[in-house]
């Protein structure tokens, strides 16, 4: 069945899964969660991280995102990438061992961006993104090469690589990756779940972008052949792509009956690229309500989560209040959709 999680946070705490729990909320996803490990996470933590969400009565559905650097080179096809596919393929090993079914991943070497926040509802102060106030791509001999040994992530952000990166590049890295990954995947019974870029364009600072429209997602299916291959559908970042309203439904659409969607970011946004700003459920391009009931008849029988919201007046950094108005909104949502599926059925 649909349920709710909480996620987008690294540590367990008891306030943190109070938080959940006085919500009605038996499911956590983790974000970056705060474990030990240099190059990969080791079987005694992830196990100890699940028993943890276990003692508040929580479900550990899932972990997104290890650490950026751990795969930027295969992400930039780099010297070395071989060395951290091992690292990530033991990762994956440990996961299934620890009994941690999904491992969220994107496919973005220089990470999400974002332009200064935009004022919404309010004065709620939301994330934005315009493409006008980004600079076009300037190749420096002194920039971050592909070839440094020390290459970051936030190396690519602040100095942008040293030569342009290609989208047909960026889809021989993705080819690599997944096929080296898949198979420990699949014996390990972990499944890999790929977040859309975002923002949703086909190059960003020197370097192209894969998952920034629909037919690049059936491609990335068809490269890993896999049951452990899916989607972590982003709403958000799919309605910031160009078609928006449209372009949700059309991901759920062909997605959700096959089995592809492995969990769900709920949010919106206002406009599409090269233009957007984030937005509170109810007011962006698509209608939450239709929504939910297209994912409940396609087929999706995951878990979701609130991802971004909003920051409004008086909220607690990982924004408690933001994220309560998310969550209710979702859980009558969620009823509704049993309702009408069973006026349907009458």
């Amino acid at each position: 069945m649909m349920r709710i999680a909480i996620g987008q946070f690294t540590h367990v705490t008891e306030e943190t899964m109070t938080f959940g729990r006085q919500l009605g909320i038996t499911s956590c996803q983790l974000n970056w969660p705060a474990l030990p490990g240099t190059a990969q996470w080791e079987y005694e933590d992830l196990l100890a991280l699940r028993l943890e969400c276990e003692k508040y009565g929580m479900k550990l559905e899932a972990l997104e995102n290890t650490p950026f650097d751990w795969y930027l080179k295969p992400m930039l096809g780099m010297d070395g990438r071989d060395e951290q596919i091992e690292h990530y393929k033991n990762t994956i090993r440990n996961m299934g061992k620890a009994g941690i079914p999904i491992l969220g991943y994107h496919f973005m070497p220089n990470s999400v961006w974002r332009t200064p926040n935009e004022p919404g509802r309010g004065g709620a102060s939301v994330s934005a993104f315009d493409m006008s106030l980004t600079k076009p791509f300037q190749p420096k001999a002194d920039a971050a090469t592909v070839a440094d040994p020390d290459i970051t992530v936030q190396r690519l952000m602040d100095e942008g690589p040293n030569r342009f990166i290609s989208e047909d590049e960026m889809w021989s890295n993705y080819e690599y990756f997944i096929k080296a990954i898949i198979p420990t995947a699949e014996e390990a019974g972990v499944r890999l779940a790929l977040h859309p870029d975002d923002p949703p364009v086909p190059e960003l600072g020197g370097i192209g972008r894969l998952f920034y429209k629909f037919e690049n997602f059936k491609k990335a299916m068809e490269i890993a052949d896999s049951e452990a291959w899916g989607l972590d559908l982003c709403l958000g970042c799919c309605s910031e792509m160009a078609g928006g309203a449209q372009n949700v439904k059309q991901m759920i659409e062909y997605f959700g009956p096959r089995g592809k969607i492995f969990y769900v970011h709920f949010r919106d946004v206002q406009g599409t690229v090269p233009k957007f700003q984030e937005c509170f459920l109810g007011e962006g391009n698509y209608n939450p309500a239709e929504v939910m009931l297209l994912l409940k008849r396609n087929g999706f029988t995951g878990f979701m989560s609130t991802d971004h919201v909003p920051l409004i007046v008086n909220d607690s950094p990982w924004q408690h209040r933001s994220r309560s108005h998310a969550i209710g909104y979702m859980q009558g949502l969620m009823q509704m959709t049993e309702l009408a599926d069973s006026g349907a059925s009458r």
